[in-house]
């Protein structure tokens, strides 16, 4: 993939962005594209020609490779340039870990609680994950996973968690992206939605939790293979 397609994808997801302020534009948008591999580990970023290929100044690029540092996707290094960083199974299994415990607990206080309007959406969600499936589109089967996990946070007046979540899972994403195509197959995923949304729906929280647990450890199972398939893609 040459740099100009690459920045074709920072274009793509820049137009369709929502977001409410140039900046935050900048930001999801590059995000977007590092972590469905569009931007691949060991790339050089340039601000100049982030900047020029979106039409916006390099103020808002420069925060956003700064943020996009924070989250641990790229590496500015001073005088040298910035450069999207490889894949550490380290800081995979650390963001698995603190997301498994943020979820955990939410999905726990859904299981507590009244979830029917909550129940009609995750059975909603786990039908158009189906239709997903059965078409093989990974790219949408991944956004309504994400609307799945995020659904029930919201149903339970949890939404600042699932945007900590949101913060900390980027590394875990690169993973889920090659997992969906190299291991993982989308009908297991569906299985474990279904058993999460089941568990909430008969307001077991014991089930709720293993099942959500479960659930979040399945890429820590992939992972040793899909390192091992892309080894230019991983540090240690």
């Amino acid at each position: 993939m040459t740099k100009k397609t690459q920045l074709d994808a920072v274009t793509a997801a820049f137009a369709a962005s929502k977001e409410a302020t140039i900046g935050a534009q900048v930001y999801s948008s590059l995000k977007k594209a590092i972590v469905q591999l569009h931007l691949k580990p060991g790339n050089s970023l340039s601000e100049a020609e982030v900047a020029k290929q979106l039409g916006v100044s390099r103020q808002p690029v420069r925060e956003a490779f700064i943020k996009l540092s924070d989250v641990g996707l790229v590496e500015i290094r001073p005088q040298r340039g910035t450069y999207v960083v490889l894949i550490s199974k380290r800081d995979v299994e650390n963001a698995r870990f603190l997301r498994e415990a943020i979820e955990v607990a939410i999905v726990r206080k859904a299981a507590l609680m009244d979830t029917a309007k909550l129940d009609v959406e995750l059975q909603r969600l786990i039908e158009l994950q189906q239709i997903a499936a059965k078409h093989n589109d990974t790219a949408e089967f991944i956004r309504l996973d994400e609307a799945f996990h995020q659904a029930i946070a919201d149903g339970v007046d949890c939404g600042h968690g699932w945007r900590v979540v949101m913060d900390m899972k980027a590394q875990m994403d690169r993973v889920r992206y090659l997992s969906l195509e190299d291991a993982t197959p989308l009908s297991t995923l569906i299985t474990q939605h279904m058993a999460v949304a089941d568990a909430i729906a008969k307001g077991d929280a014991p089930d709720a939790e293993d099942s959500m647990r479960g659930h979040l450890r399945e890429i820590m199972k992939s992972l040793p293979e899909i390192s091992k398939g892309h080894p230019d893609l991983f540090t240690d």
